[in-house]
């Protein structure tokens, strides 16, 4: 069995010195200590973990908690942002299923989490309350809870942005299939109407229909109604990206074409939206950016405890114009 000493011997030090070198510690020069780290590479030396947890009280192990669609990209890539970040600080990361017979709570502690990041905000409150409110360090992801880090994407700021985009360019007949309800539809609603209010456009209750996030079926029936109106919309505003393929199925199916006949726009400026043709207007959240920070707040979380202070963080993203939306005026670009 390779243990630090003898390590130490192959490497002609103190098994004081070798410790320093394995642990990051201050006390020896960099190029020992990579001299020490490539020797007990060369020999199969691992540190044992449980005695890393003893020792340090961390086991440098991140629980992430997500619900059944992570496959979609913008969650993927918000988990590549996470994953990446914490394995440059030497965080390894656990996935802790909503299915597991276990709490949420429970299962962190299990695991051994030194944290945990929320990942969807959909979960049931009464499993996540104890989780939150426990002595775990939590951040979330846009879900807001007492006493934690939260990292949202600017949802009512996406909206009027939106909203501006496309009064600019003669609209004023604009529908809103948004998802199911929660904390993002809410702030996304207030989002759409107040930038409605604010370039005076009447929006009538019609014209905003609830259907589910990354369910195109929802949509495309959204969209039937929508359309068959006396006075229907000049653009159709999707809840993500993947739900104006539904959209798009059942304008075909009416006859009419995108944007000639009716104007679209999604949300999240997935890759999908740059493959299609015409190509989707949409507005892309920063996934990436959202991720890291999730990743950079709950480190310092866990290693400065005494100086951490939960917060909101913002992160935006930005407008992708694309050829799914028609300009009504002559003055518009």
């Amino acid at each position: 069995m390779v243990t630090i000493r003898t390590i130490a011997e192959k490497c002609g030090l103190s098994v004081a010195a070798v410790s320093k070198a394995l642990n990051g510690k201050p006390g020896i020069s960099p190029e020992r200590a990579e001299f020490v780290k490539k020797t007990a590479r060369e020999l199969g030396y691992y540190p044992n973990s449980a005695a890393q947890i003893l020792k340090t009280n961390r086991s440098h192990n991140i629980g992430i908690l997500f619900q059944n669609k992570l496959a979609h990209e913008f969650f993927s890539i918000v988990l590549e942002a996470i994953r990446e970040t914490m394995e440059n600080q030497g965080y390894d990361i656990t996935l802790l299923s909503s299915h597991h017979e276990e709490g949420f709570y429970e299962h962190a502690k299990f695991r051994q989490c030194d944290g945990v990041i929320i990942v969807q905000a959909g979960l049931d409150w009464e499993n996540v309350q104890r989780l939150v409110e426990g002595d775990v360090p939590v951040v979330s992801i846009d879900r807001v809870y007492h006493g934690r880090t939260a990292i949202v994407s600017d949802n009512v700021g996406s909206m009027e942005a939106i909203v501006r985009h496309l009064s600019g360019l003669g609209h004023s007949r604009i529908a809103f299939i948004h998802g199911e309800d929660g904390d993002v539809t809410r702030q996304r609603l207030a989002g759409f109407y107040r930038g409605c209010q604010d370039q005076g456009i009447d929006v009538p209750d019609e014209y905003v229909i609830p259907a589910r996030y990354h369910e195109p079926k929802d949509s495309g029936q959204a969209v039937q109604r929508l359309m068959s109106l006396k006075t229907p919309p000049t653009c159709l505003l999707f809840p993500d990206d993947t739900c104006y393929l539904g959209g798009q199925t059942a304008l075909e199916k009416l006859g009419l074409s995108v944007p000639e006949d009716v104007s679209c726009f999604g949300y999240d400026g997935i890759h999908l939206a740059g493959i299609l043709r015409p190509s989707l207007s949409t507005y892309r959240q920063n996934a990436e950016g959202i991720g890291r920070a999730a990743a950079e707040q709950l480190i310092s979380a866990i290693e400065k405890p005494k100086l951490y202070v939960p917060q909101i963080v913002t992160v935006t993203g930005d407008i992708q114009p694309g050829g799914t939306v028609k300009a009504l005026t002559k003055e518009a670009p």
